[in-house]
């Protein structure tokens, strides 16, 4: 059966098998997750309906219509070009609020939800600018959880800043939005600096996943050897910037005590850091 195994009339449990199938042989890592989300996708439902649906064979939901040219075609998406899932259905959940995603930003990770949490500690009324918003991921976030800050998010990339501003529109959260390369032209008027910017190296691309490298993109990935260019060039701007008391930054697997360093010398006394799940320290933080 081509496109991941799936007929006309496939019950939900044969379409999910036949799909698991094909998304392992391509070597993603979570094959059958991947399965489920994309049939709950093309079927209009909840993952935990698909689930229920898969524990019998002759459930209330089938696979037929257009649902079966949709559903392969999500399938092939997957497998063959190793798109990744949030693109392919278009959305992706970060905290609270579902996010539309596409191919103009990279994908929220869980990991970058430190960021809002590092926010979610400051004093009511604060201004606050999430500089890199990409999807918009971390301003809105925020500003869903904690209404009484004044949030704005700024980014290089217009395309990027055009989704970002599409989310907040859909999602009734009140966020500015800046164009603006990291903090050129943007006023002393922000009391904390929130960033998820590009920090992997240049000579690691060979090392990151298909799904990374073919489809995300890459301006919002690299920054330079080491990583740490774009972080520099950020950090070099606040000293001029006295307003901002909090900087805090998303970096990479063995990259906090470089940037602990950076974000001292740039005149924050205060300086540590947060490790996600994994035990990576994977935001630092600095205070002055």
């Amino acid at each position: 059966m081509s496109g991941g195994g799936v007929r006309s009339g496939t019950s939900v449990r044969d379409a999910l098998e036949g799909a698991e199938t094909a998304i392992a042989a391509a070597g993603a890592e979570t094959p059958r997750l991947d399965a489920e989300l994309l049939l709950a996708h093309v079927l209009g439902v909840s993952r935990e309906r698909l689930l229920a649906e898969r524990l019998t064979a002759d459930g209330e939901l089938s696979v037929q219509g257009g649902a079966v040219r949709a559903f392969q075609n999500a399938v092939r998406r997957r497998s063959v070009q190793r798109e990744p899932v949030a693109y392919i259905t278009g959305q992706r959940g970060f905290r609270r609020i579902d996010l539309a995603i596409d191919h103009r930003a990279l994908i929220p990770r869980p990991e970058t939800e430190l960021l809002v949490e590092v926010g979610l500690g400051l004093a009511r009324g604060l201004s606050v600018l999430d500089v890199g918003t990409g999807s918009g991921a971390v301003a809105l976030a925020l500003k869903d959880e904690r209404p009484d800050l004044e949030l704005s998010g700024s980014d290089v990339a217009e395309d990027a800043l055009a989704l970002a501003r599409e989310n907040g529109l859909r999602l009734g959260l009140a966020v500015r939005w800046l164009h603006a390369d990291l903090l050129a032209g943007v006023a002393d008027e922000f009391d904390a600096i929130l960033s998820n910017p590009p920090y992997v190296e240049e000579d690691r691309r060979g090392e990151l996943a298909a799904e990374i490298l073919r489809h995300e993109p890459a301006g919002a990935l690299f920054a330079g050897p080491d990583g740490l260019a774009v972080i520099r060039a950020l950090l070099a701007q606040l000293p001029e910037r006295p307003r901002a008391r909090l900087v805090a930054l998303e970096v990479g697997a063995f990259q906090a005590d470089a940037v602990m360093e950076l974000v001292r010398a740039a005149g924050f006394q205060s300086v540590s850091s947060e490790r996600d799940l994994a035990g990576i320290e994977r935001v630092v933080v600095g205070r002055r």
